[in-house]
């Protein structure tokens, strides 16, 4: 079975993400920088940060996946860029592949146009954080070597203010928006969660980037 770390596993994305592998029995650990005050069955709960060498480590010892569910706001904006660079160089030398949650800013509404982040209708709140997310995902696409990762930029609608039911289904596409009929782009935590843990059991996507929405 496939072991994965998680960091940032108490938050919106990082909790759905070990829920859904716990559920699965697959042995999951969440390394959050304080104790997490609710826990999920079945989940191993560590209390560690992105930003310290020696937590990164313990993380990547023993683990076949480590994922970053970690958004670059409030003390951890502009540090979780070159965190994951640094990560990224020992998941190569570790032999452990790499996934990062990224936003929906670095996105397309067209194929070949401006990432979303980039239009000047995109709100100037999140922007920084869609920046820096974008060059983790540049950071990513410029690396040489053997690491094996994928970056998931979830829909546009994608929060604790758009969880929805579980609808056990989604879609999969590239580095273009998706929308549904009505033209919203979106996707529950919940479904999002298994969509990553789908692509973690049963790699699909090496060394790209990937959205899911319904």
């Amino acid at each position: 079975m496939t072991s994965t770390v998680v960091f940032g596993g108490s938050g919106y994305a990082g909790s759905h993400i070990v829920e859904a592998a716990a559920v699965r029995g697959l042995p999951v650990t969440s390394f959050t920088r304080r104790e997490s005050a609710t826990q999920i069955a079945g989940v191993t709960y560590k209390v560690g940060s992105l930003l310290e060498p020696a937590d990164r480590a313990a993380a990547l010892a023993g683990a076949d996946v480590v994922v970053v569910a970690v958004a670059p706001r409030g003390d951890m904006a502009g540090k979780l860029r070159p965190a994951i660079a640094e990560l990224a160089i020992e998941a190569e030398a570790a032999g452990v592949r790499l996934g990062v949650i990224g936003g929906a800013g670095s996105m397309q509404r067209e194929a070949g146009g401006p990432r979303l982040a980039e239009l000047p209708e995109f709100g100037d709140e999140f922007r920084p954080e869609a920046l820096e997310m974008g060059g983790v995902l540049d950071d990513l696409l410029a690396r040489d070597g053997e690491l094996d990762w994928f970056f998931v930029s979830p829909a546009g609608d994608f929060g604790p203010w758009a969880a929805g039911e579980y609808r056990g289904e989604y879609r999969v596409g590239g580095d273009v928006v998706l929308t549904d009929e009505s033209g919203v782009s979106a996707i529950g935590g919940a479904d999002f969660g298994v969509a990553i843990v789908d692509e973690i059991e049963e790699p699909a996507h090496h060394r790209q980037r990937f959205t899911v929405a319904y």
